[in-house]
């Protein structure tokens, strides 16, 4: 799957979520496996003087870590993580909190969202449920009338089912399932699940797994490969800095499963900071491999 700039998603999702009530939510699966890809165990962290937007300051701290100053005040600091039978997640999500600290009202919007999506599946999954109870009643009117209601289309490599609002269409590397405001559709290796009533879309690939939920001013997106090593990205964005003009916090973290991992930590003062992670994604590379 082609790499994705998550600052630049993050930010067309917070214009999204304006155009949508103000809440949108997309999580993605993943089943793919990285077992190939051979991350290296490492002792100690390489920290070059430059590396792309990034310069280092002075030398490694107290604690082994190297911090970097970006443009406008960014910092980024690379830190390597022995996990001494923690897992991999419970050592990530150090790094979440101390991170999301420094954004609390963008934490706390993004965390309001969440909280209106999940009344909006319960109300959902309660008019569903009386929905079925009433087409159950009515299948036979149904069965009556469905002779104008229905259309069958059938040719090489294409076929449309529909009843109601009910579709079903298959072509050529494409499956689309429709019912009323649900919708089912795969294309190649890409799932998407839409549910209007719900305001949430769940996104599945073969690549990697990935969770973004945006509000008005705020966003959220974590990625994770799965497979044998770690290979995982946080970030939280919002269009209000903080105090301290922060609008971006997040990390890029790999390593292998047992550790230690490498996990550089990343805040900016700008919207749009595709350069700032990419310099940081290429500190860990530099040190533990892709």
């Amino acid at each position: 799957m082609q790499q994705i700039t998550w600052p630049f998603i993050a930010l067309a999702l917070m214009t999204a979520a304006c155009d949508n009530g103000g809440t949108v939510r997309i999580t993605s699966t993943s089943s793919s496996d990285d077992s190939g890809r051979v991350l290296k165990v490492v002792d100690a962290l390489q920290c070059p003087q430059t590396q792309g937007v990034l310069t280092r300051k002075g030398s490694a701290q107290a604690d082994g870590s190297c911090v970097y100053s970006g443009p406008r005040g960014a910092e980024v600091t690379l830190h390597l993580v022995r996990l001494d039978g923690r897992s991999s997640q419970d050592a990530l999500k150090v790094f979440e909190n101390r991170l999301t600290a420094a954004l609390p009202a963008a934490m706390a919007e993004v965390k309001a969202a969440e909280d209106r999506s999940r009344a909006e599946t319960a109300r959902a999954d309660a008019e569903s449920a009386r929905a079925d109870a009433e087409a159950a009643r009515a299948d036979a009117e149904a069965d009556r009338t469905s002779a104008g209601d229905s259309a069958h289309v059938s040719a090489p490599g294409v076929r449309i089912d529909a009843q109601g609002d009910k579709a079903n269409v298959r072509l050529p590397g494409m499956h689309i399932e429709a019912d009323g405001d649900r919708a089912n559709i795969r294309i190649g290796g890409l799932t998407i699940r839409a549910d209007d009533k719900s305001s949430q879309v769940n996104i599945a690939s073969d690549d990697e797994g990935v969770t973004i939920n945006a509000a008005d001013g705020a966003a959220r997106i974590r990625t994770n490969t799965r497979g044998e090593s770690v290979r995982a990205t946080f970030l939280l964005t919002t269009d209000q800095p903080s105090d301290e003009g922060w609008r971006v916090v997040g990390y890029e973290a790999r390593g292998p499963s047992g550790g230690p991992i490498i996990v550089a930590t990343v805040r900016g003062k700008d919207r749009n900071e595709n350069r700032l992670f990419d310099a940081a994604k290429a500190l860990v590379t530099l040190n533990v491999g892709d």
